[in-house]
């Protein structure tokens, strides 16, 4: 697994949350980082759209996250990671800068995810992507990391 995202994950709590659980992932997820792009914000989403497309393997499945994506529930989530892995394509997770995910990337997109309809600071979106497939990954090896229940 691949993640593709703008921006440079410096030290910080964001970045210790994403080293925690890339670790534990298998298959291990690998991190690209793109390079910000400087300008218009119309020209900056095309720049970093462009860059994140360059990036993407040949015959990945890519999976954008923006805000207008489906949200599966958890198991609903591991479901379709397991389907996904399946397919023995490079399987990708794009994550945009500061402006989003030009079109051009939505549309090339195999799948697009949100993490819920607020918006969050595109750093902490990879830690949160990394939790939940380690979450999606644990499920399906039947480890007890995740608890469907709820609480009383």
């Amino acid at each position: 697994m691949r993640l593709i995202a703008v921006g440079r994950l410096r030290g910080g709590p964001e970045a210790e949350l994403v080293a925690r659980y890339t670790a534990r992932l298998r298959p291990p997820l690998t991190i690209t980082e793109i390079a910000e792009a400087q300008g218009a914000p119309a020209e900056v989403k095309r720049r970093e759209g462009a860059a994140l497309l360059a990036a993407l393997p040949e015959r990945a499945f890519a999976v954008a996250l923006d805000l207008g994506g489906e949200q599966p529930g958890t198991e609903a989530f591991a479901a379709l990671l397991e389907r996904w892995l399946a397919q023995s394509r490079p399987l990708c997770f794009l994550i945009g800068g500061a402006e989003g995910l030009d079109r051009p990337v939505i549309e090339r997109a195999d799948y697009v995810l949100a993490l819920g309809r607020m918006t969050w600071p595109h750093m902490l979106v990879r830690a949160m992507l990394a939790e939940q497939l380690y979450r999606a990954r644990s499920i399906a090896s039947g480890h007890p990391y995740h608890r469907a229940g709820r609480p009383t």
